[in-house]
């Protein structure tokens, strides 16, 4: 800490009780008093440095001619800044720092201590000592931590200017280029190194020093002076996402309902450290409104982590409906980087009837919408290959899409969520952004399991937000065997999947002609001859590995199709009102009604495949039921 001396005479200074006796042997003439304390001074060594002093010296003698007092009420620093005044008027050594010359800076222009009452006097002592002090990180910032004592006098004498001006420039350069301290904190200092058995400490390389330096430094300044710091950051060309990393510094500090994750336990809110039983003070709302108003407005600086956390707490501060509003919009604007946890919101109402605020999620996806982040005209159609390997592209309306679905599939087993609300958040979300709706197939078989006493109708309505010729042949599978699906829903998945297989197998087969014909060494069959040596085309290897695969796949393809027929004649058993439906389908029925045939009959246009007598691919796996939905 930087530090100033002044003065040669010894201390002359007593202090009884309230009182400040000057012990140079003359007796007073001058009586003081600044709040409750009082000092015993002579005029001559005053007046000769101060023209305030003069001035109310020479009115007080002017009156009665006795021992005159003087009151200074309003004396920047009080009591204990007007002793340094005395003691510099009398020459006694003193030691300044930091702390007390800010105070000392405002008394002194307060009381007109300027050149023309002597030379050095004491605004030219203090303004030489403030300019070193602007020079040093630590004593910059120690500075403006006292202006807040005298923050009027400061400001109108730029005090508090010139402090924040100094340290946002430190704060901005590159560290490795200076030599100011950059922070007090022992991690920002060199590692102490390795201590031997005989004692010595072998020195270590100093560790590189990151560009948050300055984060932990600054966060214990009050809000004002902060919010005034971090504006003349960004005026200097920091970048937003720095001046984003202090503000979340500065906010874990001072808001610690942030950092506390709310656990919804019996329907109830409940939190560690009793944090819903404490009485909320209102200088926490204060602080998160002004810290949501001096966040950056760039999009995607503000992590939607630490956005959504800011809502959270927002909530249950009962922050302005102004601030809630805008960390929506925020939150909104960026909803594909967030994750699934952070959105489950807990409902904090007076009046709970979900668990989650489903009503919160349902507006923060409105502001996304609203953008428009997608093109509605793209074209979403995927074949079969994409459905199964997953290799749609990932737009940002793609991954909110997933991220709906998703949060739909945890707030599905609520009991007290209505069918309306259920219906609103899924039905926002355009059919196009979702290339394939097993996630939401999911969301609505929990649900579906969750709320069983649903009627017929509003099962049908519901499963209205799925189109069944998305879903992929795993979920297509599961949910031809679902029961909690209306049987109609069931009857779409099959014909969906029985015109996929069939397109598949077509496709596959004529795949499957043209390679076999590319086997036959009078056609595609390349032989070259290099210097007496024949040379057979590497791809002619490939096409026959790749020939063995398709006919794998077609034969798992039959199998599924025949199981699908089994499960088919399974269903419709006693519904005789579905065979003309199913006879367009291309399935038909044994004319037994009392036994279900074995084997499914083969239409009588089809070609009989040599695989089609073997096992069904698919018969007795369960796997994905666990993800999909009991």
């Amino acid at each position: 800490m930087a530090c100033m001396k002044l003065g040669s005479k010894s201390e002359v200074f007593l202090l009884d009780g309230h009182t400040w006796l000057c012990s140079t042997g003359l007796a007073s003439d001058v009586i003081i008093e600044v709040g409750e304390m009082s000092f015993h001074l002579h005029k001559f060594p005053l007046l000769s440095r101060s023209k305030v002093l003069e001035d109310l010296i020479g009115e007080c003698y002017g009156e009665d001619g006795k021992k005159c007092t003087l009151r200074l009420d309003d004396l920047p620093g009080g009591a204990k800044t007007f002793l340094l005044v005395a003691k510099f008027c009398y020459g006694v050594k003193m030691e300044l720092s930091t702390l007390n010359v800010v105070s000392l800076r405002c008394a002194a222009e307060y009381l007109r201590m300027s050149e023309d009452y002597g030379e050095g006097n004491l605004i030219t002592q203090m303004e030489n000592f403030l300019n070193e002090i602007f020079g040093n990180w630590r004593d910059s910032l120690k500075a403006l931590e006292t202006c807040e004592e005298v923050l009027p006098q400061a400001e109108e004498l730029h005090i508090v200017s010139r402090c924040i001006n100094s340290l946002a420039m430190k704060a901005c350069a590159d560290p490795s280029l200076f030599s100011w301290p950059m922070s007090g904190c022992n991690d920002m200092k060199s590692p102490e190194g390795t201590v031997f058995w005989n004692g010595i400490r072998t020195s270590a390389k100093a560790q590189p020093i990151g560009e948050d330096w300055w984060y932990e430094d600054v966060s214990f300044l009050r809000l004002p002076l902060y919010r005034r710091l971090i504006s003349a950051v960004g005026s200097n060309g920091m970048k937003p996402e720095k001046v984003v990393g202090a503000l979340m510094y500065y906010a874990r500090r001072h808001l610690p309902l942030l950092g506390r994750q709310s656990v919804v336990e019996n329907g109830n809110l409940n939190a560690p450290g009793s944090m819903y039983s404490t009485v909320v003070d209102a200088d926490q709302r204060n602080l998160l409104e002004e810290l949501v108003e001096i966040l950056p407005d760039q999009k995607g600086v503000t992590p939607s982590k630490f956005l959504l956390r800011l809502l959270r707490t927002a909530i249950l501060l009962h922050a302005s409906s102004a601030c809630q509003e805008n960390l929506e919009k925020r939150i909104g604007a960026q909803l594909d980087q967030a994750a699934l946890e952070d959105i489950m919101i807990p409902n904090m109402g007076y009046s709970v009837e979900t668990l989650y605020d489903i009503d919160c999620v349902q507006r923060i996806l409105d502001h996304f919408l609203l953008l428009d982040h997608d093109d509605p005209t793209s074209n979403y159609i995927i074949d079969e290959r994409q459905m199964m390997e997953g290799s749609h592209s990932l737009t940002p309306m793609t991954m909110v899409a997933n991220l709906v679905d998703n949060y739909l599939a945890e707030v599905a087993p609520d009991i007290n969520l209505k069918l309306l609300k259920f219906q609103s958040l899924a039905a926002v979300i355009p059919a196009y952004a979702r290339p394939i709706d097993d996630g939401i197939y999911r969301a609505i078989d929990i649900y579906l399991k969750a709320h069983p006493w649903l009627t017929d109708s509003e099962r049908e309505q519901l499963c209205r937000l799925m189109n069944c010729q998305k879903l992929s042949l795993e979920a297509s599978t599961h949910a031809a065997q679902n029961e909690r699906l209306p049987l109609r829903v069931i009857v779409q998945v099959l014909f969906f999947e029985q015109l996929r297989l069939r397109t598949s197998i077509s496709g596959w087969f004529f795949v499957s002609d043209n390679l076999d014909n590319s086997q036959n060494p009078s056609g595609n069959l390349a032989v070259t001859r290099n210097d007496g040596h024949t040379q057979v085309n590497a791809t002619t290897q490939d096409r026959i590995v790749a020939v063995d695969e398709m006919k794998e796949r077609v034969s798992d393809l039959e199998k599924e199709c025949l199981n699908m027929k089994e499960e088919i004649e399974k269903i419709v058993k006693t519904k005789g009102s579905w065979n003309v439906l199913f006879r367009r389908l291309g399935f038909s029925r044994s004319k037994s009604k009392s036994s279900v045939p074995k084997a499914a009959t083969k239409p009588s246009n089809s070609k009989e495949s040599p695989t089609s007598s073997t096992t069904p691919l698919m018969n007795g796996k369960q796997n994905h039921s666990a993800e999909i939905g009991d």
